[in-house]
């Protein structure tokens, strides 16, 4: 009982420093040299000494070079015209079936996904082109504003993923494997939000009314649609066939894209700029998060916290249902206040432990904890889809948070699909691995 208090109170002294308004990677750093201080009994001379190696070997990790990449292909295609032709090229296929338009939503997310890695580039991508067009054409606002609030969060499941490289580089297990393991079940999430819309159209045709306005033909959708298509087909066909990692991946995915837009006469010294700066922003954010949550994660093993906290949970031999269910619980609060990389880095050296010892498969795991993680995206009051939405629409939170009740949920379906049958996960890597 005593692992337990003690694990609580580290808990609970990350939540004090991040509620005092200190920076993430700051507070995370402060919880880590505490705890070797005052839990472990080392003096602060011989704490500084062995964080300092961790952080020297943590920001010397490969893995992490892949994160600016991906950052700077999204924010390179958010600033082009591309989105907007992928809207295009998916409206002649969504009219075909009963939501119409709506559906670019969720496969809009869903391709955009695929070539960005970032729920909130996603979100505010498709979201600044569909929002405004569903509404001028008379499509209910709750529904427009949930679907892209649920289906935004594709970023985070459909590779490549910027979460996925934090959890890989975590837990030690083949980012590529991640890569593979997210695509059916973020293909299932899709579909799942699409059936609910068609079901929706079917059952109250004015929440979704029939709109053949559409001058472009099927034909030339394919022709708007090719240039996200070759950027999703050379990043993920070159991890897939195992030509290059993810890392090297990335790189060719910003190379190709800036080979796009220099084609396409869209490349400009301002958009480029723009779109580095932004990406330097957001990668040190998450570098920095990722670096210090090893600290707190390397002064975690020296109080052998995760270890006996593992044994605590083995000896209350609960069902592997229950301890699904209770780290699903506890994943879910933690995404009411923080964001998803937060999460990843801050649980994972108690959580992770617990699962292995369980029977879990890591790589199973990770995509179960991207889905709880996408649940935090749409749940306030730190919901990063609620905001980027309601600045959008102009909409208030609290109409936004229950637009995306019925997308939250459908979330919550897939996570206990992919728990019962975990070969939803698995199957694909599998197979590809040989």
């Amino acid at each position: 009982m005593e692992i337990v208090l003690i694990a609580a109170g580290v808990i609970g002294l990350i939540f004090l420093v991040l509620s005092l308004g200190t920076w993430v990677f700051a507070g995370l750093v402060a919880v880590a040299l505490g705890s070797l201080v005052w839990l472990g009994g080392l003096d602060l001379d011989r704490a500084g000494v062995i964080l300092s190696r961790i952080l020297f070997r943590a920001g010397n990790s490969w893995e992490l070079s892949a994160i600016p990449l991906f950052i700077l292909m999204g924010e390179l295609i958010f600033r082009s015209n591309i989105s907007e032709r992928l809207f295009r090229g998916l409206e002649p296929w969504a009219q075909k079936v009963p939501g119409g338009i709506l559906h670019t939503n969720v496969f809009g997310c869903a391709i955009f996904a695929a070539v960005s890695g970032s729920s909130a580039a996603t979100t505010a991508t498709i979201g600044k082109i569909t929002t405004n067009e569903l509404s001028r054409r008379g499509y209910d606002r709750n529904l427009s504003i949930g679907s892209l609030a649920g289906a935004g969060s594709l970023g985070l499941l459909i590779p490549p993923s910027i979460v996925m490289i934090v959890y890989g580089v975590q837990a030690e297990v083949s980012i590529s494997q991640l890569f593979m393991a997210g695509v059916i079940p973020g293909l299932l999430i899709a579909f799942l939000y699409s059936g609910y819309i068609a079901t929706v159209a079917l059952r109250r045709p004015e929440k979704a009314p029939c709109q053949q306005t559409s001058g472009v033909s099927i034909l030339s959708s394919l022709t708007l649609l090719a240039p996200v298509i070759i950027l999703i087909l050379l990043v993920m066909g070159s991890i897939y066939s195992g030509i290059a990692t993810p890392s090297e991946a990335a790189a060719v995915g910003v190379a190709a894209t800036l080979v796009l837009l220099a084609v396409e006469r869209q490349l400009s010294w301002s958009l480029f700029k723009e779109s580095l700066a932004t990406t330097v922003l957001n990668s040190t954010m998450v570098c920095s998060i990722l670096v210090a949550a090893a600290l707190l994660s390397t002064a975690m093993g020296y109080l052998h916290l995760p270890r006996e906290l593992a044994g605590y949970i083995a000896s209350l031999e609960l069902s592997p249902v229950l301890l699904l269910v209770a780290l699903a619980f506890f994943y879910v609060m933690l995404g009411l206040f923080l964001d998803g990389i937060s999460i990843t880095v801050m649980s994972l050296p108690i959580t992770l432990p617990i699962v292995i010892q369980a029977g879990f498969d890591p790589i199973w795991f990770g995509v179960f904890l991207v889905i709880m993680v996408e649940l935090g995206q749409i749940t306030p009051p730190v919901g990063f889809n609620l905001f980027v939405l309601q600045g959008l629409t102009g909409e208030s939170i609290g109409r936004v948070a229950y637009s995306a009740i019925p997308f939250f949920v459908l979330m919550c379906l897939a996570a206990v699909m992919v728990s019962i049958y975990p070969e939803i996960v698995l199957w694909l890597p599998q197979y590809l691995s040989g």
